[in-house]
Protein backbone atom coordinates (compact mmCIF):
# COMPACT_ATOMS: atom_id res chain seq x y z
CA UNK A 1 0.00 0.00 0.00
CA UNK A 2 1.48 3.35 -0.95
CA UNK A 3 0.78 6.52 0.96
CA UNK A 4 1.07 10.10 -0.06
CA UNK A 5 4.09 11.56 1.69
CA UNK A 6 2.55 15.03 1.45
CA UNK A 7 -0.69 13.88 3.09
CA UNK A 8 1.20 12.20 5.94
CA UNK A 9 3.27 15.37 6.44
CA UNK A 10 0.08 17.45 6.57
CA UNK A 11 -1.46 15.11 9.14
CA UNK A 12 1.69 15.19 11.30
CA UNK A 13 1.87 18.97 11.06
CA UNK A 14 -1.74 19.26 12.29
CA UNK A 15 -0.96 16.91 15.18
CA UNK A 16 2.13 18.92 16.15
CA UNK A 17 0.00 22.09 16.21
CA UNK A 18 -2.47 20.66 18.78
CA UNK A 19 -4.85 19.74 16.00
CA UNK A 20 -7.42 16.96 15.73
CA UNK A 21 -7.34 14.80 12.61
CA UNK A 22 -9.22 11.86 11.12
CA UNK A 23 -7.61 8.81 9.55
CA UNK A 24 -8.64 5.32 8.42
CA UNK A 25 -8.30 2.36 10.79
CA UNK A 26 -9.11 -1.34 10.57
CA UNK A 27 -12.92 -0.91 10.57
CA UNK A 28 -13.87 2.79 10.71
CA UNK A 29 -12.34 6.24 10.47
CA UNK A 30 -10.78 7.37 13.71
CA UNK A 31 -10.21 10.83 15.09
CA UNK A 32 -7.02 11.47 16.91
CA UNK A 33 -4.58 13.90 18.38
CA UNK A 34 -1.33 14.09 20.32
CA UNK A 35 -1.92 12.29 23.65
CA UNK A 36 0.53 14.67 25.39
CA UNK A 37 -1.51 17.74 24.37
CA UNK A 38 -4.35 18.46 26.79
CA UNK A 39 -5.43 21.28 24.46
CA UNK A 40 -5.87 18.78 21.61
CA UNK A 41 -7.59 16.18 23.80
CA UNK A 42 -10.10 18.75 25.08
CA UNK A 43 -10.75 19.85 21.48
CA UNK A 44 -11.30 16.23 20.39
CA UNK A 45 -13.73 15.56 23.25
CA UNK A 46 -15.65 18.75 22.45
CA UNK A 47 -15.86 17.97 18.70
CA UNK A 48 -17.23 14.50 19.43
CA UNK A 49 -19.37 15.68 22.37
CA UNK A 50 -17.79 12.79 24.26
CA UNK A 51 -18.12 12.62 28.05
CA UNK A 52 -14.78 12.95 29.88
CA UNK A 53 -15.42 9.87 32.01
CA UNK A 54 -15.49 7.53 29.01
CA UNK A 55 -11.72 7.71 28.49
CA UNK A 56 -9.93 7.31 25.18
CA UNK A 57 -7.82 4.76 23.30
CA UNK A 58 -4.23 5.19 22.17
CA UNK A 59 -3.03 3.47 19.01
CA UNK A 60 0.62 2.92 18.20
CA UNK A 61 2.83 1.49 15.49
CA UNK A 62 4.58 -0.74 18.03
CA UNK A 63 4.59 -1.52 21.75
CA UNK A 64 7.60 0.72 22.45
CA UNK A 65 5.53 3.81 21.61
CA UNK A 66 3.17 3.01 24.51
CA UNK A 67 5.72 2.52 27.29
CA UNK A 68 5.68 6.13 28.57
CA UNK A 69 1.93 5.77 29.19
CA UNK A 70 1.60 2.38 30.87
CA UNK A 71 3.25 0.74 33.85
CA UNK A 72 5.85 -1.96 33.13
CA UNK A 73 4.19 -5.29 32.34
CA UNK A 74 5.10 -8.71 33.68
CA UNK A 75 6.53 -11.12 31.12
CA UNK A 76 3.31 -13.15 31.30
CA UNK A 77 1.07 -10.15 30.69
CA UNK A 78 3.29 -8.86 27.89
CA UNK A 79 3.17 -12.26 26.18
CA UNK A 80 -0.65 -12.32 26.37
CA UNK A 81 -0.94 -8.82 24.89
CA UNK A 82 1.64 -9.47 22.17
CA UNK A 83 -0.32 -12.51 20.94
CA UNK A 84 -3.00 -10.11 19.66
CA UNK A 85 -0.81 -7.30 18.29
CA UNK A 86 -0.66 -5.81 15.82
CA UNK A 87 -4.37 -6.27 15.48
CA UNK A 88 -7.89 -5.32 16.45
CA UNK A 89 -7.62 -5.96 20.21
CA UNK A 90 -7.46 -2.98 22.55
CA UNK A 91 -6.14 -3.78 26.04
CA UNK A 92 -6.82 -1.95 29.26
CA UNK A 93 -3.42 -1.82 30.95
CA UNK A 94 -2.31 -0.23 34.23
CA UNK A 95 -1.54 3.42 33.55
CA UNK A 96 1.37 5.50 34.83
CA UNK A 97 0.34 7.98 37.54
CA UNK A 98 1.48 10.97 35.50
CA UNK A 99 -0.98 10.36 32.65
CA UNK A 100 -3.88 12.78 32.25
CA UNK A 101 -7.32 11.66 33.45
CA UNK A 102 -8.57 13.10 30.15
CA UNK A 103 -7.10 9.95 28.56
CA UNK A 104 -8.12 7.46 31.24
CA UNK A 105 -11.53 8.81 32.19
CA UNK A 106 -10.20 8.85 35.76
CA UNK A 107 -9.48 5.11 35.81
CA UNK A 108 -6.30 3.29 36.81
CA UNK A 109 -6.05 1.77 33.33
CA UNK A 110 -5.50 3.08 29.83
CA UNK A 111 -6.90 1.55 26.63
CA UNK A 112 -4.08 0.89 24.14
CA UNK A 113 -3.64 -0.95 20.84
CA UNK A 114 -0.88 -1.63 18.35
CA UNK A 115 -2.69 -1.09 15.08
CA UNK A 116 -2.52 -3.46 12.14
CA UNK A 117 -3.72 -0.77 9.72
CA UNK A 118 -0.72 0.16 7.54
CA UNK A 119 -1.61 3.85 7.13
CA UNK A 120 -2.51 4.38 10.81
CA UNK A 121 0.75 2.65 11.80
CA UNK A 122 2.78 4.78 9.37
CA UNK A 123 1.10 7.93 10.70
CA UNK A 124 2.08 6.93 14.23
CA UNK A 125 5.66 6.20 13.12
CA UNK A 126 5.99 9.51 11.29
CA UNK A 127 4.44 11.43 14.18
CA UNK A 128 6.92 9.75 16.50
CA UNK A 129 4.50 8.33 19.04
CA UNK A 130 1.05 7.01 19.75
CA UNK A 131 -2.14 8.81 18.82
CA UNK A 132 -5.41 9.24 20.63
CA UNK A 133 -7.88 7.18 18.63
CA UNK A 134 -11.64 7.45 18.92
CA UNK A 135 -14.34 6.77 16.36
CA UNK A 136 -14.88 9.58 13.86
CA UNK A 137 -18.39 10.55 14.82
CA UNK A 138 -20.43 12.69 17.15
CA UNK A 139 -21.17 10.57 20.21
CA UNK A 140 -24.33 8.56 19.58
CA UNK A 141 -24.14 8.66 15.77
CA UNK A 142 -22.71 5.95 13.53
CA UNK A 143 -18.93 6.02 13.07
CA UNK A 144 -17.71 7.36 9.73
CA UNK A 145 -16.59 4.78 7.18
CA UNK A 146 -15.42 7.21 4.48
CA UNK A 147 -14.03 10.74 4.11
CA UNK A 148 -17.43 12.21 3.18
CA UNK A 149 -19.03 10.89 6.37
CA UNK A 150 -16.11 12.30 8.40
CA UNK A 151 -16.59 15.78 6.89
CA UNK A 152 -20.36 15.61 7.37
CA UNK A 153 -20.17 14.77 11.09
CA UNK A 154 -16.97 16.58 12.06
CA UNK A 155 -16.42 19.54 9.69
CA UNK A 156 -14.20 21.37 12.22
CA UNK A 157 -11.35 18.82 12.06
CA UNK A 158 -7.90 20.21 11.31
CA UNK A 159 -7.08 17.54 8.72
CA UNK A 160 -8.57 14.36 7.23
CA UNK A 161 -6.06 11.77 6.01
CA UNK A 162 -7.75 9.87 3.17
CA UNK A 163 -7.28 6.16 2.77
CA UNK A 164 -8.97 2.77 2.68
CA UNK A 165 -10.32 1.05 5.76
CA UNK A 166 -8.70 -2.21 6.78
CA UNK A 167 -11.63 -4.49 6.07
CA UNK A 168 -12.72 -5.32 9.64
CA UNK A 169 -16.48 -5.21 10.13
CA UNK A 170 -16.55 -3.86 13.69
CA UNK A 171 -14.38 -1.72 15.98
CA UNK A 172 -11.65 -3.34 18.05
CA UNK A 173 -12.40 -5.67 20.93
CA UNK A 174 -11.60 -4.09 24.29
CA UNK A 175 -10.25 -6.43 27.00
CA UNK A 176 -9.09 -5.84 30.55
CA UNK A 177 -5.60 -7.36 30.68
CA UNK A 178 -5.78 -8.13 34.41
CA UNK A 179 -9.22 -9.78 34.48
CA UNK A 180 -9.56 -10.94 30.83
CA UNK A 181 -13.06 -9.39 30.84
CA UNK A 182 -14.27 -8.39 27.36
CA UNK A 183 -15.77 -4.88 27.55
CA UNK A 184 -16.62 -4.46 23.85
Amino acid sequence: MSFSDWQLRQACHALQEDGVIAYPTEAIFGVGCDPWSETAIIKLLALKRRPLEKGLILIAADFNQLQDFIQPLSAELLAKVNQTWPGPTTWLLPVRESISPLLTGGRQTLAVRVTAHPLAAELSRRFGGPLVSSSANITGLRPARNVHQVHWQLPELDYVLPGALGGATKPSTIRDALTDEVLR
